[in-house]
């Protein structure tokens, strides 16, 4: 029976994928050329991200706001320390397939100590005991295995993405051990407490966001990609070949900056193993 769920759920995942690929295909080759080599779906990313900011607008957005004037921090924060605690399963595993055993012997510690000391990992006991918090997924897997990103990809509710870290989400979904809770109401309501949670840790960045950026679409877009390069080379990423020398105009060199991370998109851009 857990066999057939796990493969009922493969292939749930994957029609799914296929159909958001495929839409964004057909919206592509229907829009032409867009100014960005990296976007070339940007019409119908544009239409996604517009459909999930009035999703955050009206619902979610609202509800965090709701979550954060009532529950209080300590609790809060509890809930971060259990989420994160379970994502560390799937950074040992992401840090493993990459190369990295010492990093994921770390993980690994962080979980043992977390759960047991930390009451199931609503404590972080491990990060003052000096272990570091790795942020590790699949589609960074991918990325140090030298898969291409492919293109910039706005995937309805779950935000920034691109053609690989889609595919990478399907996996990380897999490893997450919260994807085999029963009975299902459970597993969802940990799933809406998860996106809630998230988002109410985004309020101010979101804000200040909204303040600063002209266009919020291109503004998160590249931060998102310039965010997910960082993170595949772990910090130095390579020279790119567009980086403006120093003697061109300061209005060009400002939009090869490094950006700052993005809040996630919606419903809080909820990445498995982020």
């Amino acid at each position: 029976m857990n066999g057939d769920r796990v493969a009922a759920r493969w292939c749930a995942g994957r029609n799914w994928l296929l159909a958001v690929l495929a839409a964004g295909l057909m919206a592509g080759c229907a829009s032409g050329p867009t100014a960005n080599p990296k976007d070339p779906l940007e019409p119908f990313n544009r239409e996604v991200f517009k459909i999930n900011d009035d999703f955050d607008k009206g619902v979610l957005r609202p509800v965090a706001e709701l979550y954060t004037d009532f529950i209080p921090s300590p609790i809060r924060t509890g809930i971060d320390n259990a989420f994160s605690n379970v994502s560390d399963v799937y950074s040992a595993v992401n840090n493993l397939l990459q190369g990295k055993p010492a990093r994921a012997v770390e993980d690994t510690m962080r979980v043992a100590m977390n759960s047991v000391l930390g009451l199931g990992g609503l404590i972080d006991i491990a990060t003052p005991a000096g272990l570091p918090k790795y942020k590790e997924d699949f589609g960074q897997t991918l990325g140090v295995w030298g898969v291409p990103a492919g293109p910039y990809l706005v995937l309805p509710l779950f935000g920034p993405s691109s053609v690989r870290d889609t595919a990478g989400m399907l996996v990380d979904r897999q490893i997450d051990p919260s994807a085999y809770l029963d009975p299902v109401w459970l597993r969802n309501s940990l799933f809406g407490v998860r996106v809630v949670n998230t988002r109410a840790s985004l309020l101010g960045a979101s804000g200040l966001i909204e303040m600063a950026a002209l266009d919020k679409y291109a503004f998160l877009r590249d931060a998102y990609l310039q965010r997910r390069e960082y993170q595949i080379y772990d910090g130095n990423p390579p020279e790119s070949d567009d980086t403006a020398p120093a003697d061109e105009p300061s209005d060009t060199r400002q939009e090869n900056q490094t950006l700052p991370t993005p809040p996630v998109q919606m419903p809080g851009g909820i990445r498995f193993g982020r």
